[in-house]
């Protein structure tokens, strides 16, 4: 809608996750080579965990683009909420797409999820299982569903990589479970961004959208930061929102005295 007035080739602040967005700060590009490691030299599991909005999705559909063709085949559980026998006969229906209304207990899910994986890693390839909003895993005896899968083996290594992501309190589940804790190869915390980093990842996701010249003022940039306490989601909706409104005022560029306006819209909004 705003593109063209502001001479982008694509919306930069879209709430979608994009790898072409991805900023390399330093608390994701530590994480980023964390799980690289753990993603390639195929350890049994890894963790990632961050306040919501931090970026975690998009920092692993960045790790996804950078993994070699050899990991296979990649599967993402998006409901870990669900008891853990539910979870593992999904998850063994996702492998080898039998129907989901095949009745099945858990011995026959894990033993067809050991079949499949083990012939995928006997063909030289490797299996990464995301779990996704994976804080959520244990209220429903989920942990223990990761642990029967982290037990999975073929010539003595794991046939697949777990990797989960969540909120910060996944990092406590996972500690307080230590035959579980200890089968992590790393363990990674997003943090928000601080005030340098706000302003930089600004710019380098309009750079990314085809502008090269700044839009937002210093001053703009910084109360960016003030706002969105360095959350990027956040400073994503913020920046939208500002473009939009710098389009509809015919702007050039955006100071702070907007940003602020439009931080209070946003609050007030939220409140009714």
């Amino acid at each position: 809608m705003y593109e063209a007035h502001w001479q982008l080739n694509a919306r930069p602040f879209d709430h979608t996750a994009d790898a072409r967005f991805y900023y390399p700060g330093e608390s994701q590009q530590g994480a980023l080579l964390k799980l690289r490691y753990a993603v390639e030299m195929r350890q049994p599991a890894a963790l990632l965990a961050g306040p919501a909005g931090v970026g975690k999705t998009t920092l692993i559909q960045t790790l996804l683009r950078q993994c070699g063709e050899g990991l296979t085949p990649r599967l993402n559980i998006v409901f870990p909420q669900l008891p853990g026998d539910q979870l593992l006969i999904y998850l063994a229906g996702q492998l080898n797409e039998v129907s989901s209304q095949t009745a099945e207990t858990l011995e026959q899910s894990l033993r067809r999820i050991e079949t499949v994986l083990g012939e995928n890693a006997r063909a030289g390839k490797h299996a990464l299982v995301i779990i996704d909003e994976a804080h959520l895993l244990a209220a429903n005896g989920g942990l223990e569903t990761v642990r029967l899968l982290l037990n999975l083996q073929y010539a003595g290594r794991p046939v697949a990589t777990l990797l989960l992501i969540g909120q910060t309190g996944l990092l406590v589940a996972i500690e307080r479970t230590p035959n579980l804790e200890e089968r992590f190869a790393v363990k990674c915390l997003l943090r928000r961004l601080t005030q340098t980093e706000t302003m930089a990842y600004v710019q380098h996701r309009l750079l990314a959208a085809g502008v090269e010249r700044q839009i937002f003022s210093d001053d703009a940039l910084e109360a960016i930061h003030q706002h969105s306490l360095g959350v990027p989601r956040r400073v994503n909706r913020l920046c939208d929102l500002a473009l939009l409104v710098g389009f509809a005022e015919e702007a050039t560029t955006i100071d702070a005295a907007q940003i602020d306006a439009i931080s209070e819209e946003l609050l007030t909004s939220s409140a009714e």
